[in-house]
């Protein structure tokens, strides 16, 4: 489960790197962060699980999103 789950946030990872839509690299890095939460959670630490799924997945998208709509789009 554990393997599984780090394979999951190398592809995310590598994706987020190499999508050229932002909209669509947040989208990759909040769900990084709720996987790197179930992997603090399988891993006995509830606490930064928590954290993580707050800070990385809630509060950080929610800015990203906000400052990528905040910005001019050019082609």
């Amino acid at each position: 489960m554990i393997e599984a789950i780090l394979a999951l946030l190398l592809i995310l990872g590598f994706f987020s790197l190499h999508f050229r839509d932002l909209i669509s690299a947040v989208i990759c890095l909040a769900v990084f962060s709720l996987l790197s939460a179930l992997l603090f959670y399988l891993l006995h630490a509830p606490d930064l699980a928590i954290a993580e799924a707050a800070v990385g997945a809630g509060v950080a998208t929610v800015v990203f999103v906000w400052a990528i709509g905040r910005t001019e789009r050019r082609e």
